[in-house]
Protein backbone atom coordinates (compact mmCIF):
# COMPACT_ATOMS: atom_id res chain seq x y z
CA UNK A 1 0.00 0.00 0.00
CA UNK A 2 2.71 2.24 0.78
CA UNK A 3 5.01 1.58 -2.40
CA UNK A 4 1.21 2.00 -4.45
CA UNK A 5 0.96 5.49 -2.59
CA UNK A 6 4.51 6.99 -3.26
CA UNK A 7 4.21 5.76 -6.88
CA UNK A 8 0.72 7.92 -7.16
CA UNK A 9 2.66 10.73 -6.06
CA UNK A 10 5.46 10.61 -8.68
CA UNK A 11 2.40 10.55 -11.31
CA UNK A 12 1.05 13.38 -9.49
CA UNK A 13 4.22 15.40 -9.31
CA UNK A 14 4.88 14.50 -13.34
CA UNK A 15 1.33 15.16 -14.71
CA UNK A 16 1.38 18.80 -12.62
CA UNK A 17 4.63 19.85 -14.13
CA UNK A 18 3.41 18.56 -17.60
CA UNK A 19 0.25 20.77 -17.47
CA UNK A 20 1.52 23.72 -15.67
CA UNK A 21 4.99 24.53 -16.79
CA UNK A 22 7.79 23.40 -18.85
CA UNK A 23 10.15 20.98 -17.26
CA UNK A 24 12.79 23.20 -15.43
CA UNK A 25 14.89 21.27 -13.20
CA UNK A 26 18.60 21.28 -11.66
CA UNK A 27 20.36 18.90 -13.68
CA UNK A 28 18.70 18.80 -17.11
CA UNK A 29 21.34 20.56 -19.23
CA UNK A 30 24.14 18.05 -17.02
CA UNK A 31 22.91 14.99 -16.52
CA UNK A 32 23.13 15.76 -12.55
CA UNK A 33 20.18 14.61 -11.06
CA UNK A 34 16.74 16.25 -11.46
CA UNK A 35 15.35 16.88 -8.27
CA UNK A 36 11.39 17.91 -7.87
CA UNK A 37 9.80 18.73 -4.36
CA UNK A 38 5.93 17.65 -3.76
CA UNK A 39 4.52 18.31 -0.39
CA UNK A 40 1.41 17.19 0.82
CA UNK A 41 -0.30 19.60 3.12
CA UNK A 42 -3.10 16.88 4.00
CA UNK A 43 -0.91 14.89 5.45
CA UNK A 44 2.20 17.26 6.30
CA UNK A 45 4.56 15.49 4.57
CA UNK A 46 7.48 16.89 1.96
CA UNK A 47 8.78 13.92 -0.40
CA UNK A 48 12.05 14.98 -2.48
CA UNK A 49 12.05 13.27 -6.00
CA UNK A 50 14.96 12.33 -8.19
CA UNK A 51 14.60 11.37 -11.57
CA UNK A 52 10.71 10.84 -11.24
CA UNK A 53 11.85 8.23 -8.19
CA UNK A 54 11.01 9.48 -4.43
CA UNK A 55 14.48 9.34 -2.70
CA UNK A 56 13.48 10.53 0.75
CA UNK A 57 10.47 11.93 2.57
CA UNK A 58 10.46 14.68 5.80
CA UNK A 59 7.54 15.61 8.25
CA UNK A 60 6.75 19.13 7.91
CA UNK A 61 4.62 21.66 9.46
CA UNK A 62 2.11 23.64 7.78
CA UNK A 63 0.02 26.70 7.38
CA UNK A 64 -2.47 27.41 10.18
CA UNK A 65 -6.46 27.41 9.51
CA UNK A 66 -6.25 31.36 9.47
CA UNK A 67 -2.77 31.36 7.61
CA UNK A 68 -2.94 28.59 4.81
CA UNK A 69 -0.13 27.46 3.20
CA UNK A 70 -0.28 27.92 -0.82
CA UNK A 71 -1.42 25.49 -2.84
CA UNK A 72 -0.33 24.68 -6.54
CA UNK A 73 3.16 25.24 -8.79
CA UNK A 74 6.10 26.79 -7.66
CA UNK A 75 10.08 27.30 -7.49
CA UNK A 76 12.68 27.85 -5.28
CA UNK A 77 13.68 31.14 -5.80
CA UNK A 78 16.94 32.13 -3.25
CA UNK A 79 18.28 30.26 -0.72
CA UNK A 80 20.16 31.18 2.60
CA UNK A 81 21.26 30.41 5.86
CA UNK A 82 19.00 31.84 8.55
CA UNK A 83 18.69 31.65 12.05
CA UNK A 84 16.06 32.41 14.83
CA UNK A 85 12.50 31.24 14.07
CA UNK A 86 13.76 29.93 10.50
CA UNK A 87 15.93 27.88 11.50
CA UNK A 88 19.22 27.47 10.04
CA UNK A 89 18.22 27.50 6.19
CA UNK A 90 15.43 29.08 3.80
CA UNK A 91 14.46 28.20 0.36
CA UNK A 92 11.97 30.87 -0.57
CA UNK A 93 9.14 30.09 -3.31
CA UNK A 94 7.74 32.51 -5.83
CA UNK A 95 4.36 32.73 -4.45
CA UNK A 96 2.63 35.89 -6.28
CA UNK A 97 0.91 36.71 -2.75
CA UNK A 98 2.95 36.71 -0.48
CA UNK A 99 6.52 35.84 1.25
CA UNK A 100 6.45 31.94 1.34
CA UNK A 101 9.55 29.26 2.04
CA UNK A 102 10.68 25.97 3.37
CA UNK A 103 12.48 26.57 6.30
CA UNK A 104 14.27 25.02 9.69
CA UNK A 105 12.53 26.17 13.17
CA UNK A 106 13.11 26.43 16.93
CA UNK A 107 9.81 24.90 17.64
CA UNK A 108 10.03 21.23 16.70
CA UNK A 109 7.24 20.19 18.68
CA UNK A 110 5.34 21.78 15.56
CA UNK A 111 6.20 19.72 13.00
CA UNK A 112 4.00 17.31 11.82
CA UNK A 113 0.29 20.27 12.76
CA UNK A 114 -1.27 22.87 10.90
CA UNK A 115 1.12 25.46 13.43
CA UNK A 116 3.17 28.19 10.92
CA UNK A 117 1.91 31.32 9.03
CA UNK A 118 1.94 29.18 5.70
CA UNK A 119 5.35 28.87 5.39
CA UNK A 120 6.95 24.77 5.68
CA UNK A 121 8.49 23.99 8.44
CA UNK A 122 10.73 21.07 8.28
CA UNK A 123 13.39 19.78 11.21
CA UNK A 124 16.95 21.54 11.30
CA UNK A 125 18.35 18.01 10.02
CA UNK A 126 16.10 17.83 7.81
CA UNK A 127 15.87 21.19 6.41
CA UNK A 128 19.99 21.30 5.93
CA UNK A 129 19.48 17.82 4.26
CA UNK A 130 17.35 19.19 1.57
CA UNK A 131 19.08 22.47 1.11
CA UNK A 132 21.96 20.61 0.71
CA UNK A 133 20.35 18.41 -2.93
CA UNK A 134 17.92 20.82 -4.02
CA UNK A 135 18.92 24.60 -5.78
CA UNK A 136 17.33 27.57 -7.43
CA UNK A 137 14.67 26.75 -10.00
CA UNK A 138 14.06 23.46 -8.62
CA UNK A 139 9.62 22.94 -8.81
CA UNK A 140 7.88 22.55 -6.04
CA UNK A 141 4.25 21.00 -6.04
CA UNK A 142 2.18 21.43 -3.13
CA UNK A 143 -1.16 19.22 -2.86
CA UNK A 144 -3.78 20.06 -0.50
CA UNK A 145 -6.78 17.90 -1.28
CA UNK A 146 -8.36 16.49 -4.52
CA UNK A 147 -9.79 19.86 -5.90
CA UNK A 148 -6.99 21.97 -6.71
CA UNK A 149 -6.45 25.28 -5.63
CA UNK A 150 -9.51 25.11 -3.55
CA UNK A 151 -7.64 22.15 -1.62
CA UNK A 152 -9.99 20.09 0.46
CA UNK A 153 -13.38 22.38 -0.30
CA UNK A 154 -14.52 25.54 0.01
CA UNK A 155 -13.15 28.42 1.95
CA UNK A 156 -15.17 31.86 2.95
CA UNK A 157 -13.57 35.15 1.19
CA UNK A 158 -13.88 38.46 2.20
CA UNK A 159 -11.83 41.86 1.21
CA UNK A 160 -8.02 41.48 2.38
CA UNK A 161 -7.82 37.66 1.73
CA UNK A 162 -5.08 36.11 0.35
CA UNK A 163 -4.15 32.43 -1.12
CA UNK A 164 -5.22 29.63 -3.38
CA UNK A 165 -8.73 30.07 -3.15
CA UNK A 166 -8.44 33.61 -3.98
CA UNK A 167 -6.62 33.00 -7.41
CA UNK A 168 -8.76 30.32 -8.00
CA UNK A 169 -11.57 32.43 -8.15
CA UNK A 170 -9.71 35.69 -9.38
CA UNK A 171 -9.22 32.81 -12.70
CA UNK A 172 -12.48 31.98 -13.10
CA UNK A 173 -13.72 35.76 -12.91
CA UNK A 174 -10.65 36.76 -15.90
CA UNK A 175 -12.13 34.20 -18.18
CA UNK A 176 -15.71 35.03 -18.05
CA UNK A 177 -14.57 38.82 -18.32
CA UNK A 178 -15.28 40.05 -14.89
CA UNK A 179 -11.77 40.68 -13.47
CA UNK A 180 -8.78 42.66 -15.22
CA UNK A 181 -6.23 42.47 -12.79
CA UNK A 182 -3.18 40.76 -12.17
CA UNK A 183 -3.41 36.82 -11.38
CA UNK A 184 -2.19 37.17 -7.64
CA UNK A 185 -4.20 35.66 -5.38
CA UNK A 186 -5.18 38.59 -3.39
CA UNK A 187 -8.53 40.00 -2.68
CA UNK A 188 -8.34 43.89 -3.79
CA UNK A 189 -10.19 46.80 -5.14
CA UNK A 190 -10.50 45.56 -8.24
CA UNK A 191 -11.90 42.11 -7.72
CA UNK A 192 -14.24 43.42 -5.71
CA UNK A 193 -15.58 44.98 -8.20
CA UNK A 194 -15.68 42.09 -10.40
CA UNK A 195 -17.15 40.22 -7.89
CA UNK A 196 -19.75 42.46 -7.12
CA UNK A 197 -20.75 42.97 -10.90
CA UNK A 198 -20.72 39.11 -10.99
CA UNK A 199 -23.46 38.99 -8.13
CA UNK A 200 -25.31 41.74 -9.72
CA UNK A 201 -25.65 39.51 -13.28
CA UNK A 202 -26.50 36.35 -11.61
CA UNK A 203 -28.74 37.18 -8.68
CA UNK A 204 -26.77 36.54 -5.29
CA UNK A 205 -26.31 38.46 -2.94
CA UNK A 206 -25.11 41.55 -3.25
CA UNK A 207 -22.22 41.88 -0.96
CA UNK A 208 -18.38 41.12 -1.51
CA UNK A 209 -17.97 38.08 0.95
CA UNK A 210 -17.52 34.57 -1.86
CA UNK A 211 -19.27 32.06 0.18
CA UNK A 212 -20.67 28.31 -1.70
CA UNK A 213 -22.99 29.92 -3.69
CA UNK A 214 -20.40 31.96 -5.37
CA UNK A 215 -18.30 29.31 -6.14
CA UNK A 216 -20.73 27.29 -7.72
CA UNK A 217 -22.05 29.96 -9.81
CA UNK A 218 -18.44 30.58 -11.36
CA UNK A 219 -17.91 26.94 -12.03
CA UNK A 220 -16.13 25.88 -9.39
CA UNK A 221 -18.19 22.81 -8.20
CA UNK A 222 -16.76 20.01 -6.28
CA UNK A 223 -16.49 16.80 -7.56
CA UNK A 224 -16.53 13.28 -5.71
Amino acid sequence: MKRRKVLLYVLLFSLILAIVSPLIIHGEKNNEPKYGILIDANEAKLYLIENNIVIKSYPIAIGKYDTPSPLGYFKIVNKARWGGGFGTRWMGLNVPWGKYGIHGTNKPGSIGWAASHGCFRMKNKDVEDLYSRVHVGTPVVVYGGPYGLLGNGYRKLIPGDRGSHVLAVQIKLKQMGYYTGNLDGIYGAGMEKAVLKFKLDNGLPYNKDITESTYISLGLKLFE
